[in-house]
């Protein structure tokens, strides 16, 4: 690619499991990476052990690095609404606890006002008849994963597989989005 880093931007998504959520953004044109980690607390580089067990106050999140001039924040925010569960305070699917809540983590005011403007959309299409408790939170450090959950879909695409759908998240997926990507 020609294009300098300093033309690349970050957005910074928690979905839940952080495997789940690198394959629907590295697919999109104008994303260059995406790295699954740990973002939200306060424990300095923090273990999966670590923020598995709580306390840490971090999320599983991806940070990802996208070229604005090829992918919108907007399309990237419009990814992560159909990626997860917005309505479950308590984690999404398999995974409960904390570090599995849902979160956008804006990197600036755009992407703060992108975010809220993104959330009241959802909330008003009526889509879901509970509440949309995702959070909006500005950026705090970002602690890359261990190297094993980084490609985890890659490295281990069987059990990667069978996990999305015995979780439920494929099905949630179809059942509230089968609309949509009928249209895509």
């Amino acid at each position: 690619m020609n294009h300098k880093k300093s033309h690349f931007q970050f957005a910074t998504f928690a979905g839940g499991c952080f495997w789940c959520m690198v394959d629907p953004f590295e697919k999109m044109p104008g994303v260059t990476e995406v790295v699954s980690g740990y973002t939200g607390g306060c424990t300095e580089n923090p273990t999966y052990e670590e923020v598995c067990a709580g306390g840490t106050g971090h999320y599983e999140a991806v940070q990802i690095t996208y070229n604005p001039a090829v992918i919108s924040y907007d399309k990237l925010l419009e990814t992560f609404w159909r990626q997860v569960n917005p309505t479950d305070p308590g984690g999404q699917f398999y995974d409960r606890g904390k570090s599995y809540r849902t979160a956008i983590f804006y990197h600036n005011e755009e992407q703060k006002l992108s975010a809220e403007k993104s959330k009241h959309a959802l909330t008003e299409s009526g889509r879901f008849t509970r509440p949309i408790v995702t959070q909006i939170l500005p950026v705090t450090a970002f602690y890359p994963a261990e190297e094993y959950h980084q490609n985890y879909h890659k490295k281990n695409p069987g059990h990667y597989g069978r996990y999305r759908t015995a979780s439920g998240r494929d099905a949630f997926t179809k059942s509230n989005w089968a609309d949509d990507l009928k249209k895509t």
